[in-house]
């Protein structure tokens, strides 16, 4: 027997439970993977509590997790390019990487690489092209200025770094205790609250290019009024700022593919990418992992490790 996190309403934290289930078998096309890691993500918790009912239905009862990293137990017909032992990092789109095992299309998964640690591997996935569809949509290049919100989370945390990648200046809009960090990777870190349009004022004088909001609360008004242009915004989370201003909204569905997955594993194994691990839990601790999560407060990630 495998084991999963399931659900069986809309609720808090405590409806969450792991419970035994069978181990699933490779059909055709198919592996199945051993999870070592599983990262997990805020829309998860959306969708749990019923916030996303309408956009995401939930059957019941549910799975959840998106991403994860693990060695393969099995593959199915017609199956050659995966082998049984090798360590891949994947994703799943049927609610179901949070357990011990899971069964994916072939095609959905990739090798990791050496250098990679399980955590970054199994935490890559939703935040990972989540950032990269962000960086993109604001067509970010070397000289431009951007500014980032939730610049320590999971996903800002990874966007800010690819912008740096690609010759931007950054500036990172964090929490007192992540400034160092920012700075540590180049990025001109500014602490949220009050007076932020003045504090990014002082930051970037000659004005914004770009703003990438992966925090809410305001973030995309604030950069209307700093004179960003709406085709140079993306958000990740403010649905009603993109019906308001036309701002973009491009996020992990805009480039969730296994190959931006491998391209960014290859700039991790390079060391030009960082995925922070906040904190990791084993499988039995999901609700104080979730807990953790809805804070808010973390810097990068929290793993799953089942």
């Amino acid at each position: 027997m495998a084991e999963a996190v399931r659900f069986d309403e809309y609720g808090d934290l405590n409806v969450l439970r792991v419970v035994e289930v069978p181990e699933p078998t490779a059909g055709p096309g198919e592996v199945v993977v051993r999870v070592v890691s599983a990262g997990i993500n805020p829309g998860e918790s959306a969708i749990r509590s019923g916030a996303l009912r309408e956009r995401w239905p939930t059957t019941f009862p549910s799975g959840q997790g998106s991403d994860f990293a693990g060695r393969v137990v099995a593959v199915g017909d017609g199956v050659s390019a995966i082998a049984v032992g090798q360590e891949v990092i994947g994703f799943t789109n049927e609610r179901a990487s949070h357990a011990t095992h899971v069964r994916v299309p072939a095609d959905q998964v990739t090798p990791k690489p050496e250098p990679v640690s399980w955590d970054a591997a199994g935490a890559l996935f939703v935040a990972g092209t989540t950032a990269f569809a962000a960086v993109r949509a604001v067509e970010a290049d070397k000289g431009d200025v951007v500014a980032v919100s939730g610049a320590a989370g999971g996903v800002g945390s990874i966007v800010v770094q690819l912008l740096r990648e690609r010759g931007a200046s950054v500036i990172g809009i964090a929490g007192p205790s992540n400034q160092d960090w920012l700075r540590e990777k180049g990025v001109i870190p500014v602490v949220y609250g009050d007076s932020l349009a003045e504090r990014l004022h002082a930051a970037a004088p000659g004005g914004l290019d770009a703003f990438i909001d992966t925090y809410g609360s305001g973030y995309v008004e604030l950069a209307i009024d700093l004179g960003v242009k709406p085709e140079r915004i993306d958000t990740i989370i403010d649905v009603d700022a993109v019906r308001r201003f036309g701002v973009k909204f491009e996020g992990t569905a805009a480039a969730d593919t296994i190959d931006v997955v491998a391209e960014l594993a290859d700039l991790i194994a390079a060391g030009r990418l960082e995925i922070p691990i906040a904190a990791t839990y084993p499988l039995a601790e999901v609700r104080d992992a979730f807990r953790e999560l809805e804070r808010r407060h973390t810097r990068g990630k929290i793993v799953l490790r089942p």
